[in-house]
């Protein structure tokens, strides 16, 4: 059963956390019910009929009446944390219709997802047309990573000094010849390396040296591994269905650390969520990349601490870290992993150079100021993507103790979304919850 921690983890936000305490009195809610698979309740708001909120506690999942955009909203996590507090609270019995409808819909279709598995990937109606449009956009990239390649020729003969933000208006030309090569991966990463022209010229060439390699892979792409063909198709922006993902790999089944979770506004009314996960038998580093739009939430809901049973797919790969979860269990609270945290970055990167970002657990670290936050461990000092706030607040929180931090890595810094003092213990800070 999750716990009041727990609960509260799974905020978007600080002030949705708080609004939920503010929303636990049992007057607020004239009903509550729960059963092993769902909690339920109304809770009365500003007008003239209740709030019918409920929580599938397979995901956990939400759904609210009210018209809030957050997710979960306050009234699914004050009827949690109701329920986390004393269950005695809550009637039995069987739930109410709107209840029963709604999970009746979850359950249909997560059958229809298992039979469009199990039937595997579906032939194309023509797969002579198919082949032959695959040929045909193969030959649209081929051509603009030669004329990308020569761009870039062009950028490093006159040298970074000389390019300016006035000149990101070419870089954007550029940009748009790639997506109508349909190479938008390719595209996206020259804008970010345009986004820090002037200011992080390490950062630019970084980039530009990353385009470079993927033209060139782009030119002996028949002769790389399928794993290596199938990263270069991600970084170009070659789309992979879920359904086809889950039909052609291989289940790995284990015990999954949650490691942390952070979920950003990528662009207006889309959410982006990355959930790091870690298999505490397998070793295996695993990210649930989800995306939610127009303030419609996430079907299922993450909290970093917690173990889950389940069966992970991951994305063909010569690094497999991006994967799918078809069904999990909650099974308690996880241990941080205690092993080479170097080494293993170092393969993942060797085997596939295209990734931006690395799960890192950074063990025993102790936080410094010095030419920016660092946190240091083992001899090394890691630079670290934290606001003055967060900073102090994880500071505050680890009372000058040496922490376990949990984050993104992107080649440069660590950004910490998690914080344990013990391994075996619930995180005691987490970006964005306190």
């Amino acid at each position: 059963m999750l716990t009041t921690e727990a609960v509260l983890a799974l905020a978007p936000d600080a002030a949705s956390a708080k609004a939920a305490q503010g929303l636990i009195a049992p007057a607020q809610w004239p009903l509550r019910g729960a059963d092993d698979h769902a909690v339920w309740g109304e809770c009365q708001g500003s007008g003239s009929k209740p709030y019918q909120t409920q929580v599938d506690l397979a995901g956990p999942a939400f759904r609210c009446t009210c018209p809030s955009r957050k997710f979960p909203c306050k009234h699914g996590l004050a009827l949690l944390l109701m329920r986390a507090q004393d269950g005695t609270a809550f009637s039995g019995g069987p739930p109410p219709a709107w209840v029963t409808e709604w999970l009746t819909t979850r359950a249909e279709k997560a059958q229809k997802q298992d039979a469009r598995v199990a039937a595997g990937p579906q032939a194309p109606a023509d797969p002579e047309a198919a082949a032959k449009r695959e040929a045909q956009r193969w030959q649209r990239i081929e051509a603009a990573c030669e004329d990308l390649s020569r761009w870039l020729a062009d950028m490093l003969s006159q040298g970074l000094g000389a390019v300016n933000p006035a000149a990101v208006a070419a870089w954007q030309t550029m940009a748009a010849r790639l997506v109508d090569a349909q190479a938008p991966g390719l595209a996206q990463r020259l804008r970010e390396a345009a986004a820090r022209i002037g200011d992080a010229p390490e950062h630019t060439l970084a980039r530009l040296a990353m385009l470079q390699l993927a033209c060139d892979g782009v030119a002996r792409r028949h002769t790389l591994p399928a794993a290596e063909q199938a990263d270069l198709r991600t970084l170009l922006g070659w789309p992979l269905e879920r359904a086809d993902v889950l039909a052609q790999g291989t289940p790995l089944a284990d015990r999954w650390c949650v490691l942390a979770v952070a979920q950003e506004e990528r662009e207006p009314k889309l959410m982006e969520r990355r959930v790091w996960l870690h298999g505490q038998r397998s070793g295996q580093r695993a990210l649930l990349l989800d995306h939610a739009f127009a303030g419609k939430g996430f079907e299922h809901s993450w909290v970093p601490g917690i173990a889950i049973d389940a069966a992970l797919v991951f994305y063909p790969s010569a690094a497999p870290l991006r994967a799918v979860c078809d069904a999990s269990t909650v099974a308690g609270i996880a241990s941080l992993p205690d092993d080479d945290e170097w080494q293993r970055l170092a393969g993942r990167v060797a085997a596939n150079p295209f990734t931006l970002l690395h799960p890192v657990v950074w063990r025993d670290a102790v936080m410094v100021q010095g030419n920016g936050w660092q946190a240091v461990a083992g001899g090394r000092a890691l630079h670290l993507a934290l606001d003055p706030a967060d900073a102090w607040a994880l500071q505050a929180r680890g009372g000058g103790r040496p922490l376990h931090l949990a984050g993104e890595w992107d080649g440069h810094r660590l950004a910490p979304l998690t914080a344990w003092a013990d391994s075996a213990q619930p995180p005691l800070w987490q970006r964005g919850a306190s």
